[in-house]
């Protein structure tokens, strides 16, 4: 097969201030894929530094810059990308992650080279600040219903990030891009919206998910609450898409469990104990008291310890009125 026949791919890196550390990575991943067929779009957010040098050192007619003249924000940046796509494939490669040479092809060779609606995804690892390997995930997720292909999730058999997911173009485009309640996990409804459409499944680790202090996703671990809200939206979503009711109950208790201990997880990054306490108390309200923290058992402790000061000091309290209506205290 002649290369024009082959799908073109749409790599996309939205980026903000990252030319002297993680975007030259970025960068050199996506260009230095041996598929044959892409383009490489990078958005700049207004960068203050120098992501304009850096881009016009590059010699590459596969590569695409736009510079926006004011910051539009992370997530309408995402979009952008997608707007301007020319690719019947899609990957939003965030500036702060990367990519194996062969990811693309890995992808390719798993649809023969074919142009199929859904999704196409790999095996991730996590890495550091440093590019050392702190975790990796092979991509074994059941794909034989869809609630399956959610479980799979819950049950840590694959892990849902941009930087292994490729899109189909237009129907990502269709279902509404990236988008959310709270802005907070566009990835996950993005991956949830077209799950329904027979996604393909690479089982290899071919993409790289980087963890550090200036991760967006991180940045705020005070918003454990509005995160556990939208995690239960997304949990409505999937269990929306899925036809059999018994296997919608089933993704919905397994995923309550597994969003609860996201939103605890968030709170516990809270560096005050107490604000560790009204955290993690709040996602106990959000998720009905039905999801507890045993994950946690510093967590689940202070939630222990704080009921039942809580009931000690509501004895008390009857204690007194009680003490204070009888006749005797008169």
């Amino acid at each position: 097969m002649t290369n024009t026949r082959l799908p073109l791919v749409t790599i996309a890196i939205p980026t903000y201030n990252r030319a002297s550390c993680y975007l030259p990575v970025a960068l050199r991943s996506a260009l230095g894929q041996s598929y044959p067929r892409l383009e490489v779009l990078v958005s700049d957010n207004a960068s203050s530094d120098d992501t304009a040098t850096l881009i016009q050192d590059i010699a590459d007619t596969r590569l695409r810059y736009v510079r926006h003249p004011v910051n539009i924000g992370a997530n309408r940046n995402s979009n952008y990308c997608l707007s301007q796509a020319r690719g019947d494939y899609f990957l939003l490669l965030h500036d702060d992650d990367a990519i194996d040479a062969d990811f693309l092809a890995a992808c390719m060779q798993a649809v023969r080279n074919e142009i199929r609606p859904g999704i196409i995804r790999t095996g991730v690892r996590v890495i550091d600040e440093r590019g050392v390997i702190r975790s990796e995930t092979a991509n074994v997720a059941d794909g034989s219903s869809l609630g399956r292909y959610y479980r799979s999730w819950f049950a840590g058999k694959t892990s849902w990030y941009l930087v292994n997911t490729l899109f189909h173009t237009a129907q990502l485009r269709d279902s509404g891009g990236f988008r959310s309640t709270h802005h907070l996990s566009e990835d996950g409804f993005a991956i949830a919206r077209l799950a329904p459409f027979h996604p393909v499944d690479v089982c290899d680790v071919k993409a790289s998910f980087r963890v550090h202090a200036g991760e967006r996703t991180m940045a705020d671990p005070a918003a454990a609450v509005l995160w556990g809200r939208e995690y239960l939206e997304l949990l409505d979503c999937m269990c929306g898409l899925i036809d059999d009711p018994e296997e919608s109950a089933a993704v919905r208790n397994e995923g309550g469990r597994f969003f609860a201990r996201l939103a605890y997880n968030r709170a516990a990054l809270l560096r005050s104990r107490a604000a560790r306490i009204r955290a993690s108390y709040e996602v106990l309200r959000l998720f009905r008291y039905r999801c507890w923290p045993t994950h946690r058992s510093r967590t689940l402790r202070f939630i222990r310890q704080a009921a039942v000061s809580a009931r000690r000091r509501a004895k008390k309290s009857l204690g007194r009125n009680v003490a204070a209506a009888s006749p005797s205290a008169r």
